[in-house]
């Protein structure tokens, strides 16, 4: 009985301190949030010092300029949210991004109907290589105009972003190895992403960009009602070729034997 005393004694004695730890809590919680803000703050203008210092590198290394976004992420700073403010009168990204998801969108819309549209990055930057495509940013001498900046495979990707950002139905997606651009609102689900890395796969058993029913079959174990409807779906969608000879049926993708071609042609 005097230990159930003692206990209940100990309970009430706490609850009367409660209010005590509560204020003591929330004053620590306030200076932690402040010193907070204040170290995000400091890091901030850290930040655009460093931009300042590297514009140049920023500009026009790629790589330099991944890193540097990549800097940015942690602390919320989004340096192509906006072409008018702080950063995009100091750095012009939000402008190059911009420019460069125009072109992409173009090489996206006019190959739709030989891809039914899925391409891969490196299928894209090709064709704007080959095209001469140039971009430029803001606030640059004219001389380093003239010649443009460099652009990556991830500038692409983050091009793309900042599509989907403004609801455009354009997305990135993995698949293998590769990274594709997604145009249109169709659904990919895991089986059809597996079929098309199957395609990337040139130890599959048919030629690279080609699947059939027995490749997909053999390399995933599914049973042939399940290989076949996901490929119908490729097939009906545009991204995926149908060709029968002596009767075997063979799923052609363009997105995928593409993009080996035009690797085969940079590494020759």
């Amino acid at each position: 009985r005097n230990n159930i005393m003692a206990h209940r004694r100990g309970r009430v004695g706490v609850g009367r301190a409660g209010p005590k730890f509560t204020k003591k809590a929330e004053e620590i919680k306030a200076v932690t949030l402040t010193s907070a803000i204040e170290t995000v703050e400091k890091l901030e203008v850290k930040l655009a010092e460093f931009a300042k210092k590297h514009r140049k590198e920023i500009q026009h290394d790629p790589a330099f300029r991944k890193k540097f976004l990549e800097m940015c992420a942690p602390l919320g700073v989004d340096p192509l949210s906006s072409e008018k403010g702080f950063w995009g009168k100091m750095l012009g990204i939000g402008e190059f991004y911009y420019e460069l998801a125009v072109k992409v969108a173009e090489v996206c819309l006019a190959s739709k109907s030989r891809n039914g549209g899925i391409i891969s990055v490196s299928e894209v930057k090709h064709i704007l290589t080959k095209r001469g495509t140039k971009f430029q940013f803001a606030h640059v001498a004219v001389d380093s105009q003239q010649k443009g900046c460099q652009y990556s495979e991830e500038d692409i990707i983050t091009s793309i972003k900042k599509l989907s950002i403004l609801g455009s139905g354009f997305r990135t997606i993995e698949v293998g190895t590769s990274v594709m651009i997604v145009s249109v609102p169709t659904e990919l689900d895991h089986d059809h992403m597996e079929i098309m890395k199957i395609a990337q796969d040139s130890d599959s058993g048919s030629e690279l960009g080609c699947v059939t029913v027995k490749d997909v079959c053999d390399d995933t174990k599914w049973n042939k009602e399940r290989a076949k409807r996901a490929l119908d779906l490729l097939l009906s969608k545009g991204m995926a070729w149908l060709d029968v000879y002596e009767g075997v049926e063979s799923y052609w993708f363009p997105s995928v034997w593409k993009e080996s071609s035009d690797s085969s042609k940079q590494e020759n």
